[in-house]
This record gives C-alpha cells, structure tokens and sequence, in this order.
C-alpha cells in the first residue's frame, strides 16, 4: 500500500497535466507520478529525465536495456517496477515470456545467451549494495558492446535502481499492468 497520497487533484497544475498525459499513454496515472507530483521539481525533473531517456537512448538493443532493467528492478524487488517492466517487454516484443519467467533464476536458465548472461551479471553487480562490479566484467561488456552501449547499460541500469529505491521507499506496488498483456506467443 502507498505511503503517500496518491491524488494528483491536489499536487498543482503540473501534476494534474502530467496525470492527463498518463492516463493517455497508460490508462491509468502511474502511481511514481502521482507520488513525484507532491514536489512539483522532483516531477518536472523526472518527466524531463524519462524523456530525454525514451527518445535519445537509442545505441543498447532494446532486449538487453530490458533485460537490465527488468533484472535490477528483480533485484531491488520493486512490485511496481516488476508489473510494468512485465507489460512493457511484452507490448513491445522485447523479451520472450520465458526469459522474462526466467530473470530470478537466470543463473540456472538455458535461456540466455552469453552476452544476456553477461548483462545479467552486471545488472546484478550494480545493484547489489555494496556494488560489486569487477573489472573484468566491464572489459567483457567492453569488449561485446563497445564503449557508448556500455554506457548506456551502465545508465539504464543506474536509472532503473533509482527508479526502484523510490518506488519501494514509497510502498508502490503492481497497478495491474501484467494483467492487461494478451497472450503472446514466441
């Protein structure tokens, strides 16, 4: 159950248009909105921020950016995280259901690749806290992915801990968006 309010009515004008816009593209106003829209330049930042990401982050294949996301957001165990994460690979054909079924137990899978193995583990040392990244885990990805995916991975994964530390913080949790995917199969 959330820890704080979650009408956007009484968050100001910002937060009322930004719930506009959610419930267009969503359905719904996401609840990370709705909590942001209390501090109107924590919202205005992470509106920016989620942007900037969607429309010039574009180097990472986007199997491996939500393969990592999904992997980090696993780790944390953010509910919130998790449910859209699931909706979102499945709409957009990202990741088969069964690596996504597979991303706790991805130590154990025959469904990764070696370099889905290898994104997997760094996801997993980055989120871990104290962070675990070795140096040769970066010069295998280094070597993999080149220097600007790496990076990229880096900031997805960066990005998807702090999205769920906030989540989690505030008792964020499913909205219902795995229920909404249809059947896919492949």
């Amino acid at each position: 159950m959330a820890r704080i309010p979650l009408d956007v009515a009484r968050t100001g004008w910002l937060g009322r248009v930004a719930a506009g816009v959610s419930r267009r593209r969503f359905g719904t106003v996401i609840e990370p909105l709705a909590a942001a829209a209390h501090q109107p330049w924590v919202l205005w930042a992470n509106i920016r921020n989620e942007l900037l990401v969607e429309r010039r982050w574009r180097t990472l294949d986007p199997g491996l950016r939500d393969l990592a996301v999904v992997a980090s957001a696993t780790r944390l165990g953010c509910a919130w995280c998790m449910d859209f994460g699931y909706w979102k690979t499945h709409s957009e054909g990202t990741l088969s259901d069964a690596k996504l079924q597979a991303i706790p137990v991805w130590q154990d899978s025959d469904e990764f690749t070696d370099l889905e193995r290898q994104v997997l583990a760094y996801a997993d040392a980055m989120t871990d806290t104290p962070m675990d990244v070795t140096d040769e885990q970066v010069e295998r990805l280094r070597k993999a992915l080149g220097d600007a995916r790496l990076v990229e991975l880096t900031a997805y994964i960066a990005l998807e801990s702090q999205r769920s530390r906030f989540n989690s913080a505030l008792g964020l949790s499913g909205q219902g968006f795995r229920d909404r995917c249809e059947f896919r199969t492949g």
